[in-house]
């Protein structure tokens, strides 16, 4: 079962690994942050290209600078013993794959049972080359009614970038189109696979 983390003990925790988080990413990796990330208790946010294992730490490290609770979901098995406290510490929310429920209506659960819930995932699906995006990501924002917020793991230009709140429309093509506008020309840890 879910235990929402004390919000004393979270901001306690920041004011130690923000500082540290910033001195890794601004000073010894010299990275910028473009864009900030909107004040929304939910939402989806995409992260565009996943090339490598890196991402996930990479992911950990900017939601210490941003200063905001991120989620991803998981297999109920990955938060046992021995390895249950990492992945929650991290973010990670357990989901029971064993109900005979599609992973779009598991999520959407998950938004309509928390307060607060800002579901991260990597719509390409795989660390390699991919023509297209699987769309779950978008499903699922449409049937909480929660915003997407677009994130660019961008290797090319050493910066992170994040979007504006983008709420989905009824003309699917059109909102699709206007998500990977945003990136275009960004390359990942190993640029060939990189999303274009």
């Amino acid at each position: 079962m879910y235990r929402p983390r004390k919000s004393g003990r979270h901001l306690q925790k920041n004011l130690v690994l923000r500082p540290i988080a910033k001195f890794i990413y601004y000073r010894l990796m010299r990275w910028k942050m473009v864009g900030q990330f909107p004040d929304v208790d939910k939402c989806v946010v995409i992260v565009i290209p996943h090339t490598h294992w890196y991402d996930f730490n990479m992911g950990i490290l900017v939601r210490e600078l941003i200063g905001k609770e991120i989620n991803y979901i998981g297999k109920k098995s990955l938060f046992k013993w021995p390895y249950g406290w990492f992945f929650r510490m991290t973010g990670g929310t357990p989901v029971d794959r064993s109900k005979n429920q599609n992973m779009v209506d598991a999520v959407v659960d998950i938004f309509n049972s928390r307060k607060i819930f800002r579901f991260a995932l990597a719509p390409e699906g795989t660390r390699k080359k991919v023509e297209s995006l699987r769309t779950g990501f978008y499903y699922i924002a449409k049937k909480a009614q929660v915003p997407i917020v677009k994130v660019a793991f961008d290797f090319g230009n050493k910066q992170v970038k994040i979007s504006e709140p983008f709420y989905t429309t009824d003309d699917f093509e059109a909102d699709m189109a206007k998500i990977k506008e945003f990136y275009k020309g960004v390359k990942g840890k190993i640029p060939e696979y990189s999303f274009d």
